[in-house]
């Protein structure tokens, strides 16, 4: 573990505010009596322990004890494991005593009945090192999570039932939701305050105001919490759209927000005499494919001053992004469809590759003001590499690589993801479905706004265009004979917010149209792109790539490491649309209509010595792979 020495020279921390762009903020704002001191209410020096964190008051009180919450949150599931104890320590640095994180259900429960809690999803050891670097966890362990990550958190074989009524009390997610709980909460009920842990509350779903279709939904949840032995403070957490909807008896409010100004009015309405907390002050904001990257400045520093000296707990959201790393990024649809990118940077103070910012610079400072005490010694920056260029030299077409895939299924209807017979009943998740008819003539093809969510469309490897929500027609050529007709489906991310969660099929869900008839015959193929398929191109024989390549097709390179791996990122010009894999992991989707050009690539990813990178492109390959210091999210815009 790293030591934390204190900083000498609190001055040498630059005075200019880069958030406002308005000149030095030579003193910082002046707290006079509402300056906390928390050093002694940490869980190494917790030793008499009985009352936990209690809200009967107009501020919490931890074991009798004022206490404000300096919160921060950090997903352990968008972080490598390597990565965990750097991420706190520079949390620990910026002054912040309480960490907050959501446990995704569709990583631990993968497939219903199997449960994953090991290398990078094992919560209980982050859970233990959060106590051992002295922070207090808020838990948020939904079932949902927002979050912009796939279905809000929620595993997608729970659409295979198709009456699924997802976030109420309907008998079939209730039951898996149950099933979830019974392994999940006694992981962490050892790590719970009163058994000498650091958890000193546990939220109640999430935003379920802005959701509210059952009103009998929330009392369930706090009891399935309470029932498995959850014993700590229980809160909800909602923003403007449903704070008056998501709230019940025995369940502390909690507020999120991102302008001054709203949030004070989001808090009037407030039950008196109880303390308030921000539990996601939205320091940034996430983006979408073919938007820009979003940025927020303005006002972060105003904002927190003033809540500080109303007494308010404060959470971060985010401390620390991360990334969306394999097919887990989440979308929006409020009208229209829009995927979130595979970064989750979200401007927020600690980078996507952990690096400082100037954000973080400035938080730092008013947190030392406001604590009255220097803070802990900034961890080093991590170094950055350049690895040069990959010219990939070999492929293999996704034509040819459909014979290692296990059987196709045959259907005479398209079946949807979800409800295709593989993963133990489990159906398929994320990736691309390629479903295959036979065709005699060529024609109008309608889609009937049954693709979820991009089909590239072939006649036998030949593409002709794309299916999407916007476009729903498209002309076949004429052919002679019969031809194969294909439909290579991606799933480009569920939706994580809104009402439209039990809509969140994927594949094609229903009948695809040729000349007003329906096809049928269909051979289905799961493209899950799971790491067992990728590190199976090892053992195959790569073709030359020839000058004019046959799409889609996954492109072979490697890279060699000398010393001891550092981050980098992967810069794919050239590219058009694909996913990138490194020594067999899913890094992430990339686009080039951005507005994120650079994928990071953590350290441990690679191995010293020889990594392969495995580019799977739809449509069209550019000549390098190059591997570069510094990320590039795109344009940005402020919000």
């Amino acid at each position: 573990m790293h030591s934390f020495k204190m900083l000498k020279v609190l001055s040498e921390l630059p005075q200019v505010n880069p958030m406002s762009g308005k000149g030095a903020w030579a003193s910082g704002p002046s707290f006079g009596e509402n300056k906390f001191h928390w050093r002694s209410l940490t869980p190494r020096r917790m030793f008499n322990r009985n009352l936990g964190l209690q809200a009967n008051k107009e501020y919490f009180e931890l074991e009798g004890n004022k206490f404000l919450i300096l919160g921060g949150s950090m997903h352990y599931f968008r972080v490598p494991r390597a990565y965990w104890t750097d991420r706190m320590l520079k949390m620990k640095a910026l002054g912040l005593n309480t960490l907050t994180t959501y446990v995704p259900w569709n990583l631990h429960e993968p497939q219903r009945g199997t449960f994953n809690f090991k290398d990078d999803l094992d919560l209980e050891v982050f859970l233990q090192l959060a106590n051992d670097l002295d922070f207090w966890v808020i838990l948020r362990p939904g079932p949902y999570i927002c979050s912009e990550w796939d279905l809000g958190g929620l595993p997608s074989w729970l659409l295979r039932d198709k009456n699924m009524k997802l976030r109420t009390t309907y008998t079939g997610f209730t039951d898996a939701v149950n099933g979830f709980f019974n392994v999940l909460i006694p992981k962490v009920l050892p790590f719970q305050y009163k058994e000498g842990g650091p958890i000193i509350a546990v939220q109640v779903e999430n935003e379920y105001g802005g959701y509210a279709k059952d009103n009998k939904y929330m009392a369930y949840v706090k009891e399935a919490l309470l029932s498995r032995g959850i014993v700590e403070l229980l809160m909800s957490s909602d923003n403007k759209n449903g704070l008056s909807k998501g709230s019940i008896a025995g369940v502390l409010p909690t507020f999120n927000f991102q302008k001054l100004e709203s949030g004070l009015a989001l808090m009037k309405d407030a039950e008196p005499g109880k303390p308030k907390m921000v539990m996601e002050y939205w320091s940034g904001w996430f983006d979408h494919w073919g938007g820009n990257h979003h940025i927020y400045r303005e006002g972060i520093l105003k904002t927190i001053t003033a809540l500080l000296k109303k007494g308010i707990s404060i959470n971060l959201y985010m401390f620390h992004g991360g990334t969306n790393f394999g097919f887990m990024n989440g979308a929006e649809d409020f009208g229209t469809y829009s995927p979130d990118v595979t970064s989750y940077d979200y401007d927020a103070p600690l980078s996507e590759a952990g690096d400082y910012t100037d954000k973080y610079m400035q938080i730092r400072k008013l947190y030392s003001k406001y604590l009255g005490e220097e803070l802990p010694e900034m961890p080093h920056m991590m170094h950055k590499s350049r690895y040069g260029s990959v010219h990939p030299k070999e492929y293999f077409p996704l034509w040819n690589a459909l014979r290692h895939l296990e059987k196709p299924i045959k259907s005479e209807r398209p079946i949807n993801m979800e409800n295709l017979p593989i993963n133990n009943g489990s159906g398929q998740a994320y990736g691309y479905t390629l479903y295959t008819t036979i065709i005699s003539s060529g024609g109008v093809l309608r889609s009937e706004k049954n693709v979820r969510d991009r089909a590239q469309v072939f006649v036998g490897s030949q593409s002709i265009g794309f299916l999407d929500y916007k476009n729903v027609e498209l002309t076949i050529p004429d052919i002679t004979g019969k031809q194969n007709l294909s439909l290579l489906v991606e799933n480009c991310g569920r939706v994580n917010y809104g009402k439209k969660l039990d809509e969140q099929r994927k594949g094609l869900l229903g009948d695809i149209f040729l000349n007003k008839q329906p096809l049928k015959g269909f051979t289905i193929y799961p493209l899950e792109m799971k790491t067992s398929f990728i590190e199976s191109f090892s053992t195959v024989q790569l073709f030359p790539i020839p000058e004019k390549p046959i799409f889609p097709a996954f492109f072979y390179g490697s890279f060699y490491v000398e010393s001891l791996p550092r981050d980098t990122f992967v810069k794919l010009a050239g590219w058009e649309k694909g996913v990138v894999f490194v020594n067999g992991l899913n890094l992430g989707r990339y686009w080039a209509i951005g507005p994120q050009r650079n994928l990071y690539l953590p350290a441990p990813w690679m191995q010293h010595g020889n990594n392969e990178i495995i580019i799977f492109e739809e449509r069209k390959a550019g000549k390098t792979i190059e591997f570069v210091h510094q990320p590039d999210l795109g344009q940005t815009e402020h919000v």
